[in-house]
């Protein structure tokens, strides 16, 4: 599959410039495991879980250990728990998030995603006891992770959910205050949700997903960032070239673990998540490729051209390397986890504003963001409606992943560790959404969505 000189080359990247596979997530259906009786319903979960995923953890670290392919995390996602729980007799959903978390611990792996509800179109009764069920699974369970859709183009936004989100948001952080609201960062809220997302908070297992499959998500970052120094002062068409080249090299490491991890633990192969996920380590940031592109601090004018570039050029060197390509793919740019980012948002370039306009063009949104704890859940809700809006009517993904701190202001700081990183707390626009959020209903489809 690789020629000698191009595995001297991934092993360079493998060393000196970041590279790695950031999870192989493994999704599992269970749908099968209805019953009316939760206690039934949580033993076939667990049960299920620990069968198909035994020997993930195991596999990944073989295949780490043979290839010298650093593997960082591995997760699971499952169907989403409301589809699952609708025809229990309970009317709290904590013990499917307790089961889950049990059962993720017990095979080994980081987390678990799948705590999940789709309402872009409206709500069932399963759909609400899982949201009022969300604060007290984030806040109890360790690696339990949650997400809601609450649009999408072919339906529209349901505000009702906009709004009860906001409120949501809040309970997560109160309720994990002792821990700086870490609950909320184990939540998001998207438009047009991919079923085979490999990432958390997001990853949940659609319902047009096999049995079991393996996804894979790899990262690239610091590997874009030292082939553009190669290329300082080339016209940016020689830029985008060379993103195209180093993704599509970046891409076929995550297929070949891909197809290792589906053909020894007897699961189709999926799909790659070519996402560009960045991580605190200095050198692994998208905010950095930005500015090497040209703009002199991330959030500057001209970040979002950058970007947008940026964006489409992995992307088509990715899609030339695998025909699996799925889940987000793109370029992430979560604030509390890309060291430049942070030096952006600290120095005043990067605001929430220019963050949503860089959502237009990337793949996710507000994501690991903190605020104010003091801020109202209707403005928490109006910064959701705003990016659920540039999903539903670019036809994209996009979505928000905020953190209201209990007792800090802007300015402030937050520090989780890890691959959460460190997050300012930031600045957030003090005019009120409270009229527009309290009206409810749901915002019509765009007319581009009438495609049949």
């Amino acid at each position: 599959m690789f020629e000698n000189y191009e595995i001297l080359e991934i092993i360079n990247m493998f060393r000196n410039q970041h590279l790695d596979v950031r999870t192989i997530t493994m999704g599992i259906n269970l749908l099968d495991c209805a019953s009316e009786s939760s206690t039934l319903a949580c033993q076939k979960i667990y049960d299920k879980i620990t069968k198909r995923a035994e020997h993930l953890v195991q596999t990944a670290d073989q295949i780490s250990n043979e290839f010298g392919i650093p593997i960082i995390h591995k997760r699971i996602s499952v169907t989403p728990i409301s589809l699952v729980a609708g025809s229990s007799e309970v009317d709290d959903y904590f013990c499917f998030a307790e089961t889950l978390d049990k059962a993720s611990k017990a095979v080994g792996v980081n987390f678990i995603g799948g705590f999940s509800a789709l309402v872009q179109k409206g709500f069932t009764n399963s759909d609400l006891k899982l949201l009022k069920s969300i604060p007290r699974a984030l806040a109890e369970t360790e690696q339990v992770c949650a997400s809601v859709n609450l649009a999408s183009t072919k339906s529209g936004i349901n505000m009702d959910a906009v709004g009860r989100m906001g409120k949501i948001i809040k309970d997560c952080a109160n309720l994990t205050k002792d821990i700086d609201a870490y609950g909320c960062a184990k939540l998001v809220v998207f438009a047009n949700a991919p079923d085979d997302n490999p990432f958390m908070a997001g990853a949940f297992t659609g319902v047009g997903e096999p049995e079991c499959a393996i996804n894979v998500g790899v990262s690239g970052p610091g590997v874009i960032l030292a082939a553009l120094k190669e290329v300082a002062g080339e016209p940016i068409d020689v830029v985008a070239e060379t993103i195209k080249r180093t993704a599509f090299k970046v891409t076929r490491v995550g297929q070949l673990v891909a197809e290792q991890a589906a053909r020894r633990l007897g699961s189709p192969f999926g799909t790659i998540d070519l996402s560009l996920a960045p991580t605190p380590v200095v050198g692994d940031s998208i905010a950095r490729i930005l500015e090497e592109i040209g703009v002199d601090t991330c959030g500057g004018w001209g970040t979002t051209a950058a970007l947008a570039m940026l964006n489409d050029a992995v992307k088509k060197g990715g899609t030339m390397a695998s025909s699996h390509v799925g889940g987000l793919s793109g370029a992430f740019i979560p604030v509390s986890e890309d060291e430049g980012m942070i030096a952006a948002v600290e120095s005043g370039s990067l605001t929430l504003e220019k963050l949503e306009a860089m959502t237009c063009v990337c793949s996710v949104g507000i994501d690991m963001v903190a605020i104010p704890g003091d801020t109202p859940h209707e403005t928490i809700s109006g910064i959701i409606a705003d990016e659920m809006a540039v999903g539903v009517f670019n036809n994209k993904t996009t979505a928000v992943r905020i953190i209201p701190i209990p007792g800090k202001k802007a300015g402030d700081k937050v520090v989780y560790g890890g691959l959460w990183g460190e997050a300012p707390i930031m600045k957030v626009n003090p005019s009120s959404s409270k009229r527009l959020i309290e009206r409810g209903g749901r915002i019509p489809a765009p007319i581009h969505s009438m495609r049949n």
